[in-house]
Order: structure tokens, then sequence, then C-alpha cells
């Protein structure tokens, strides 16, 4: 049992298996042991398809080991707009006296919602299964994960402003609430105790990102130059707020399959290669069949991977 979950998360373009990837990364691990959810933050929710089971926001067991999950991205997104609406209506209650709360609506259309969605959806998870071991994580397609990952490093260069804006206002406005306490001073400022609160979370959630005991990226892609020019924009955008590559996953590959030009571009970082299937891989007893028939390449490959843990 390990102290606090690890992270695995998988990102690729589009089709290159990279829920399949995750689920049989996610069965591996369940299989040595490890208590392991699989997490779909897919909007396409392809992992209900692959497990051949209707999934939710709560965890559907399938084994003593393994549970997965779907993230409803919509549901976080009201949550999120309703935690909103309710402390700026706390805050400025003096907004309706002059009818401005009815633009609280536009702030379902604001930049960045599927991503904080996704964000709060990720923090919950981690905290509601902190007893896991590993957490595994199917993501969405490469825009929105991207956006996903620079999110706290983003919010904390635009919370840092706006903590500059509240303490001098409040210095200019003077509107502090001073309280004795054992001869001691007190500050109170809501609206500065909320803006801390989010910069302690983002950087949380930053130090997390980059934690790579806590944190392993995987990258799939296919033997095909789109795949790979996608894969190498999404190694530099997770490289430019250090974010390491922990694996690249070389998926559907054929006897024929080169790995040189991989290799050219990602030198350095351990590959994990994935027979391509001669048949879909639909259920848990095909995602088993599938490790129990190339134990000999896939299998070996990923104890490597988790051989730390493994061992």
């Amino acid at each position: 049992m390990m102290a606090t979950p690890i992270n695995v998360f998988f990102m690729g373009k589009g089709g290159v298996g990279k829920s399949t990837s995750a689920a049989l990364n996610a069965v591996f691990l369940a299989q040595k042991g490890f208590k392991t959810i699989l997490v779909s933050m897919d909007p396409a929710h392809n992992q209900s398809d692959i497990l051949q089971r209707r999934l939710g926001d709560r965890a559907v067991r399938f084994t003593s080991t393994f549970s997965a999950i779907e993230i409803d991205q919509e549901r976080w997104i009201k949550t999120y707009l309703k935690d909103v609406q309710g402390h700026i209506g706390r805050t400025y209650a003096y907004l309706t006296a002059f009818n401005l709360d009815r633009y609280f609506k536009v702030i379902r259309h604001s930049p960045g919602l599927e991503e904080y969605a996704l964000t709060l959806a990720c923090t919950h998870i981690r905290k509601t299964h902190g007893d896991c071991d590993y957490l595994v994580f199917d993501m969405p397609p490469t825009a929105l994960s991207l956006k996903f990952f620079h999110l706290p490093t983003l919010s904390l260069i635009w919370i840092e402003q706006l903590l500059n804006l509240r303490r001098d206002i409040i210095q200019k406005r003077d509107l502090i609430t001073k309280i004795k306490l054992l001869d001691k001073e007190y500050e109170r400022d809501k609206v500065l105790n909320k803006i801390q609160g989010l910069q302690s979370d983002f950087q949380g959630l930053k130090d997390l990102f980059a934690n790579e005991n806590q944190t392993h990226m995987h990258l799939v892609l296919n033997p095909d130059l789109l795949s790979l020019a996608e894969s190498i924009r999404i190694f530099k955008g997770l490289q430019d707020i250090d974010i390491r590559v922990h694996r690249i996953v070389y998926n559907k590959t054929a006897p024929d399959s080169s790995c040189a030009q991989i290799d050219r571009e990602f030198g350095g970082i351990p590959r994990i290669n994935f027979p391509l299937s001669p048949t879909p891989l639909i259920g848990m007893d095909s995602l088993q069949t599938f490790l129990q028939q190339n134990s000999e390449i896939v299998e070996k490959q990923l104890e490597v991977c988790y051989q730390q843990d493994i061992s």
C-alpha cells in the first residue's frame, strides 16, 4: 500500500489507442495486486465501450483491485458555476440592488471552463480515492489535455496580479476588518482569502504534475508521421511547463515496424511496444488475454516500467 496514489496520465493523438493503452496498464497494475482506478477524462468516454460497462462518477468495481470512473465534464462545470455564483452572491450581495446579478449567466460562456472542470474532478478523485495505489487517467484530445496541464501555471501568473490588486485596494480603501485575539492582530478580507486559497490549490497541482515520483506521463503514438508530429508537439508543450514524459507507448506495432525515428525524436525516454492486436480489445477478458498472450513482450516491458513499485 502506497502512502499516496501515483498518477499515470495517458496522452496522444486521437485514434492512436490511448484509451486501450490506459486500460491495459490499469489492468496490468491491478493484476499485480495494486489497488488501481482507471479514470476516463475523455468526453468521448471510450472506456465504457472498452470495458463493456456503463461507467459514471462513482467507481465501478470489476475486481478486488480494479475499478473505473467516467468523469461527467458537464456536471463539474455546473458545480464550478454554482460555487462561483454563490461566492459572488455572498461577497457582492449589493449587486442585486442594481439588478446586475442577471449577468452571472455569462460566466457559463467563460473560456477555460472545460479544463477547470477537469481540474476539479481530478482533485476530487485524488481526495476521495487516496487509499489507491494508482490512478490511471485516460486524457482528452491533445488541445484540452495541454490546457489542463498548463492551467496551474497560467492561473498562478494571473492570481499573483489579482493578489497585488486586492492588496492595493485594501491598503487604499482600508477595507480590512481587524480582530484582536490574545493581543495579536489578525486581518480578515474574504476576497483576499479566496484568492490566496486558489493560489495554494494551483501551486499544489503544479507541484504535483512536476513531481516525477507522483506523476507519470505516458505519450501514446502509432507508426505513422501524423501521430509522430502531434506527439512531438505534446512533448514540447509539456516540456514548457516542466512536466517530463515518463514513457513512450508505441502502440499497434507490427513485426516490421521501425522505432528508429521515434528513438531519434525521444531519445533517452524508455519505450513500451504494444503489438497490433488481431482482434478488438473489448471487455476485461479480452484485455487480460492480450496481456497473457503477449507476456513475453508486453508484461516484461510493463514490469520494467513499474519495477520500483513491483519490487
